[in-house]
């Protein structure tokens, strides 16, 4: 079975277009990767996953179930996560307080001690300064406090919206490795992310979107291989 199915959907920004008779399927415990230019709808494409943005046609199947006419806060109750672009942490609340808002869920509750233990030893600076306020940390910093937040809801489905963005190549190389232990964890990754040659070399598969629509697909390693995909994005 898998975790998520999407067939034939169709989004718009007012009267733009932007997702196209989209049909794709997310596999559990896997890690698919999303790449594309600015423009090519990969936002879009969480934010109509997550109940942001409404599809005007299609429909998405999370473990077998619709979820299309869902609001935003119930789906995320079924375990589709979401860590949009830009973090957007609570920056004048202090690290631990956003952590606990991150498990507000019932069952995320029940287990938050348990999940402190584990987001605490992917990101141990989090520890340190867990009475410090979100928005005195460094960009590298509140993008890990924004992924650990989406830890401690315990997803079915984590979804990153491109969690290198803005960041040093060092940062960049730590959260990748973070990213590395949580798939090792099972957790299944949803990843749209700038960063081709880091995000298809953590994928387990990946789609290339091109004008609101799926060009290639494939396992991360075959389009890391791709001639295309060498020449429009890895400049080679």
């Amino acid at each position: 079975m898998h975790l998520l199915e999407a067939t034939g959907i169709n989004a718009y920004y007012g009267e733009f277009h932007v997702l196209k008779e989209l049909s794709f399927l997310v596999k559990p415990h896997e890690v698919l990767s999303v790449v594309g230019a600015n423009t090519a709808g990969k936002t879009t494409l969480l934010n109509v996953i997550s109940g942001v943005i409404p599809l005007s046609s299609g429909d998405i199947l999370f473990q077998s179930e619709s979820i299309k006419w869902l609001a935003p806060h119930e789906i995320a109750r079924l375990g589709i996560i979401h860590v949009p672009e830009g973090r957007r942490i609570f920056p004048f609340m202090s690290i631990m307080d956003n952590l606990l808002v991150g498990s507000s869920l019932r069952e995320a509750r029940m287990k938050r001690h348990e999940s402190l233990e584990y987001v605490f030893s992917l990101f141990p600076v989090l520890k340190e300064r867990e009475k410090q306020s979100g928005g005195t940390l460094s960009g590298g910093e509140q993008q890990m406090l924004a992924i650990a937040r989406g830890l401690m809801a315990l997803p079915k489905l984590l979804m990153l919206d491109e969690p290198s963005i803005g960041l040093a190549p060092i940062v960049v190389e730590s959260i990748f490795n973070t990213l590395k232990q949580i798939k090792e964890q099972g957790i299944t990754i949803f990843l749209v992310e700038q960063n081709v040659q880091k995000s298809l070399s953590l994928a387990t598969r990946g789609y290339v979107l091109e004008g609101g629509g799926i060009r290639l697909q494939g396992t991360g390693e075959e389009l890391l291989n791709n001639p295309y995909v060498k020449e429009a994005y890895l400049g080679l």
